[in-house]
Parts: structure tokens; sequence; C-alpha cells
């Protein structure tokens, strides 16, 4: 199955849009905005604070909670989760799954205290990647601090750690919209046998059926391609083979 997956990306309380992870182009109410793309049919919504970084810790929990009334559908929230405290927070306000980043590339350790807590299946491993050579670094902080590990090995000792996924955004793709880079994903199928997302480059259908077509990823995540009204999600899902119908589903947080 292949997951559609809508990106928020947050700044200062509104949906952004920009380009390799830099830039503001502000798009609207991220609440308005999850409704809408839940109304037509997404799978999941990913909430990425933009700025976390320069506040040490996500600002987004109440946002996540206020989604979970009208949004039935899981939500993963990313930036700024660095600690057990912090995991706790964000499923308690009603995430389903955390996406974390800078905090596993300090402390390995921290991964495995959190599976061990709360399970494989609520843990994403993110990753932002860079085009360096013959491979691909990862980076942090918005794609602006190189972290000097290779993207493939990095994805296979989060996987030996016990992450539930990998989100895999592509720094030189994000926001081109010119398609996704299709070795780095190939590559990371090869390499990993847990779930991956990809995220980065989509601007028409045909970009994500190339990635269908190439690769076993379970998730697309996708934002200008909807925020700019290029498609609708059931006209990606009408294009693509390894789609599904949604299922009811019930928040982690719910009562």
């Amino acid at each position: 199955m292949l997951r559609i997956i809508a990106r928020l990306d947050i700044k200062n309380g509104k949906v952004i849009k920009g380009i390799q992870l830099e830039g503001q182009r502000q798009i609207g109410d991220p609440i308005e905005i999850a409704r809408k793309y839940y109304e037509d049919g997404i799978d999941e919504i990913l909430i990425m604070d933009s700025v976390a970084s320069l506040y040490g810790r996500s600002n987004l929990f109440h946002l996540v909670a206020e989604a979970c009334k009208t949004v039935f559908v899981p939500i993963t929230i990313g930036g700024g989760i660095r600690s057990l405290e912090d995991v706790k927070d964000a499923l308690s306000f009603g995430a389903d799954k955390v996406a974390i980043n800078t905090a596993l590339v300090h402390d390995i350790d921290l991964l495995k205290v959190l599976v061990t807590t709360y399970g494989s299946q609520c843990i994403v491993g993110s990753i932002e990647a860079k085009k360096t050579g013959n491979g691909w670094q990862a980076y942090i902080d918005n794609g602006r601090e190189p972290t000097g590990k290779d993207v493939i090995e990095w994805a296979k000792t989060l996987e030996q750690n016990g992450v539930g996924e990998l989100l895999v955004t592509s720094v030189d793709k994000e926001g081109m919209q010119k398609g996704f880079d299709l070795p780095l994903y190939e590559a990371l199928d090869k390499a990993v046998s847990i779930p991956i997302i990809a995220s980065g480059g989509a601007g028409r259908v045909s970009h994500l059926k190339d990635l269908e077509q190439k690769t076993e990823l379970q998730g697309i995540a996708i934002a200008a391609i909807l925020h700019y009204a290029k498609c609708t999600v059931q006209e990606v899902k009408n294009e693509l083979q390894r789609t599904t119908t949604r299922r009811k589903y019930v928040h982690a947080g719910d009562t």
C-alpha cells in the first residue's frame, strides 16, 4: 500500500512553503488546510515545525490537539522533538507518531529509550538528505548543518536501533517541483526493510507515478502540489496503483 501524506510546514502558526527548506511563502491556516485535505481523502497528515531549531522545542502540541478534533487520519509531528518528555507531550496532545532528526543524530541511545517506552510504531526517523559526490549526506537544521553521516548508512543505523519508519526529505529537490531524487529512494529502498516516506520534489502527478513504479516505498509526502491546487488528493490516488481507500481512524490520544 502507498500512503499519500500531506506535509504542512508551520511557521508562526501558519502553513508555509519554501524551496530547499528555505523561504516562507505563507499558505494559510493549518487547521483549515488539514481539514480540507482530510475531507479530500488524504491518508495521513505530517506537521513539521520549521522554526523549532530556533527555540529548541516544538510549539505545535496545541495545534495538533485542535486538528485532532476534525481530522481523523494519523498525524505525525516533527521539529523540536528532543526528549522522552517531548514525545510524551506530543502523544498526549493527540499526535500518533513523532518524527525526530537532530536529537537522534546527537544521541542514538535516546532512540532505544523511546522505542522501549512507546514502541517502534510511533517513532519516525527523519533524515534531511543532500547529494554529495557519489552519495548523500544527512543534514540537520532544515538542511543547513551537515552531520558527516552517509544517508544510506544512517538509515540502516536508525532501522537497527528500532525506528518504525523513515521520513527522508531530499533537500535538493524540496520545493523545486521537478520530480523526486529517484536514485536516493531507490538506494534506500534496497538498503532497509522498514517503511520509507519520500518527501521533496512533487510538482505533478507523473512525478509520483515515477516514484511508485521504480520503488516499493510505502509513503509519499506532498505539499506544493496540493497547496497550489495543481491537483486534488483524489486525482493523485486515481493515477497511482498502490493507493487505497482510507479507513476510519481514532487518534492515539483520544478517549
